[in-house]
């Protein structure tokens, strides 16, 4: 696959060493290892907490400081029941779509190593049409093809063992990145890069920039809420994925439209900061990044909430990355869409100055 004048071919074996790696939520620190290996020479030094945040600080001696951030875990699967006759129930750890389950593959993680499974479902011959039960939380199984109960226990399995989905990253016609855990592995990556572009093009940021790598943001956003209150960040500017509606079956007037390789998507919420995010829109305009705009309601659901009604109020706003299929093993994003986050958000640090305050009343 052909580089850019952003991503290089050490990024994109990064990429696929970070995506291929197993991170779901309460276990992100293999991932993390990696992450910050990679943002070594480009950093100061980091930080890390009890739960297992990574951040990587350029100035960390600056009063004011400016977050970039993503979250690092992925979802997955909790081991729940074991039968007698060697059949694993799982319950969701994070927002695991049971449709996709039946004749996937499993890693279910041990203190023995990676025990191979598969979700296994009843065969088209076998099932009554006139009365077919949808894949559910309560009938989705996982066999790792033991006898009975006491061979799953010997394999090293037992309840609270926690599953992923083996898939890996692939590219799909040239310019689709094709993996699970996109959401958000491929936001630790793009600020990773942020960090990469400060570094070589040696800009001299007037502030300290803490480039956060959550964990938890799966089961309710618990990482950055935690780590901000570390932190106590002026500034934050999250990214996230976000949805590509133009697929099938998604409705518009309910979800807006946004898609993939139409570029970043700039979130209206309350709890998006209304200067900061024009300052965003300004930048794009500026640099002529393309862009789309997306509405929220109530919450962005992302971490930009936590950042945001954190420490008195953080000035906070979502730059998203747009992607089809999320929370399957097919999430896809578009190259170009990589780039122009990474380059918005690098162009948009430029444009922030120390003690803004982004307040309404000054």
């Amino acid at each position: 696959m052909a580089t850019s004048k952003i991503l290089n071919a050490k990024s994109l074996k990064f990429l696929e060493k970070y995506l291929n790696n197993a991170s779901p939520t309460g276990y992100e620190w293999g991932g993390q290892k990696i992450w910050m290996e990679y943002l070594k020479p480009y950093v100061d030094e980091f930080i890390t907490d009890t739960y297992g945040s990574a951040v990587a600080v350029i100035n960390p001696k600056a009063e004011y400081k400016v977050v970039i951030e993503a979250h690092s875990d992925e979802i997955s699967w909790y081991v729940n029941y074991i039968t007698d006759n060697g059949l694993i129930y799982v319950i969701r750890n994070g927002g695991s779509d049971h449709q996709i389950a039946p004749s996937k593959w499993v890693n279910i993680h041990t203190k023995k190593g990676i025990v191979k499974g598969v979700f296994g479902w009843p065969a088209i011959h076998t099932r009554d049409k006139s009365k077919e039960e949808p894949p559910k939380l309560d009938n989705i199984f996982i066999d790792v093809g033991a006898k009975d109960k006491s061979a799953v226990e010997k394999m090293g399995v037992h309840v609270g063992c926690v599953i992923t989905y083996p898939d890996e990253f692939q590219v799909l016609n040239k310019d689709k990145f094709v993996c699970r855990a996109l959401d958000n592995r491929a936001g630790g990556f793009m600020i990773a890069e942020v960090a990469r572009l400060l570094h070589e093009k040696k800009e001299k940021l007037p502030f300290g920039l803490y480039i956060t790598n959550s964990v938890q943001e799966e089961i309710g956003l618990r990482g950055a809420e935690m780590i901000t209150q570390t932190i106590k960040p002026n500034v934050a500017l999250v990214t996230d994925v976000c949805h590509d509606t133009t697929t099938p079956m998604i409705d518009k007037k309910k979800e807006g439209e946004t898609s993939i390789g139409s570029g970043p998507v700039i979130s209206y919420a309350p709890a998006v900061q209304n200067k900061l995010r024009e300052r965003i829109i300004e930048t794009a305009e500026a640099k002529k990044i393309p862009f789309q705009r997306l509405a929220s309601s109530r919450y962005t659901g992302t971490d930009t909430d936590a950042f945001a009604y954190s420490n008195g109020g953080v000035a906070s706003a979502l730059i998203s990355l747009p992607l089809r299929y999320m929370h399957t093993t097919v999430e896809t994003v578009h190259k170009d869409d990589v780039e122009n986050v990474i380059r918005l958000i690098y162009e948009t640090l430029l444009n922030i100055k120390v003690g803004e305050t982004f307040s309404y009343f000054d």
